[in-house]
């Protein structure tokens, strides 16, 4: 073999290393960073473009693929802590010449973080109508979804604004009274009688607490190493003030039955989609929107739990 042909491995096999060497290094340094780049690389894998607008003086951060065209748009609202990038496992399943949006909640990722005047139910649905009025979302009837929180919001929106939507769906949504209590909201109740405001499990600040939370939400065990663990709290504790102020605005008297007294007045074609062992909001809560709405859909996921979008997309 001659010094050229060594030459040429080794120029390969360093070329090889670089990335290798980066992902590893990434992988035990920084894995907040790694999560980060992962959720741009499936944005750019599936087309989605992140943009930015106001309304007077509020921005709101959301990531869109498409345009408006013959089929109705889809509007997706995402949950508690979440971001507009959990929809990207669903959005892999969509028709591609269907016109997606999905917005950061307020207060969430990159829309306006301002009052917890925004962070309540209905603060959220006024915000989110600003948002569809900026984009012009509402210039024809839009397909309306939302999981856990924004599936709340989802129904209030629906309820008030019915002129602006063709149907809307709503994953294991939060703010009705349900007939069997969660293992999540029992130990709410703990909670309160204690006045334990740092032990709320859907805020976790350590990787065990992490792993905790994802135990609680979903049903399938995924095997997540603690590094990922590790960056994905890292992600989160910067955050973890306004979580616990959202989160008590969510549960207050103003959000917490939001959808249950408004689910009356919601007259659109209505789909509810509900993992049967969700332990954060029990599966009791389908029944209560079936008997409550006329032609209500109702779709029950056997072996899944709270996280629809992630066990079963």
């Amino acid at each position: 073999m001659d010094f050229e042909m060594v030459n040429m491995f080794i120029i390969a096999g360093g070329t090889l290393a670089i990335p290798i060497l980066a992902f590893v290094a990434s992988f035990y340094l920084w894995p907040a960073s790694l999560i980060k780049v992962y959720h741009w690389y499936w944005r750019r894998r599936l087309r989605m473009q992140v943009d930015y607008v106001e309304y007077e003086g509020y921005r709101f951060c959301y990531s869109h693929r498409g345009s408006p065209g013959a089929r109705p748009s889809v509007l997706m609202l995402h949950g508690f802590s979440a971001h507009k990038d959990m929809w990207l496992g669903v959005v892999k399943f969509l028709p591609k010449n269907v016109h997606l949006v999905c917005v950061d909640m307020p207060g969430h990722e990159g829309t306006s973080r301002t009052s917890a005047e925004d962070y309540s139910i209905e603060g959220q649905v006024r915000r989110i109508n600003q948002f569809v009025k900026r984009i012009r979302l509402n210039r024809k009837p839009f397909h309306l979804i939302g999981t856990s929180m924004g599936g709340n919001v989802a129904g209030v929106y629906a309820a008030r604004h019915p002129s602006d939507l063709c149907a809307v769906t709503l994953i294991c949504p939060a703010g009705l009274q349900y007939p069997t209590e969660s293992t999540f909201v029992k130990r709410l109740r703990e909670l309160e009688e204690t006045q334990d405001t740092d032990g709320i499990p859907l805020i976790p600040s350590t990787p065990d607490e992490m792993e905790e939370m994802l135990k609680l939400c979903s049903y399938v065990r995924f095997k997540i190493p603690r590094q990922i663990l590790q960056g994905l709290v890292e992600v989160r504790i910067p955050n973890n003030g306004f979580y616990r102020e959202c989160f008590m605005e969510l549960v207050g008297e103003k959000s917490r039955h939001s959808l249950h007294e408004n689910m009356h007045l919601i007259t659109v074609p209505l789909q509810v989609i509900w993992g049967e062992n969700d332990q954060v909001l029990d599966v009791s809560g389908a029944s209560v929107l079936a008997e409550s709405v006329p032609g209500c859909q109702v779709h029950l996921l056997d072996n899944c739990g709270h996280s629809v979008v992630m066990e079963r997309p």
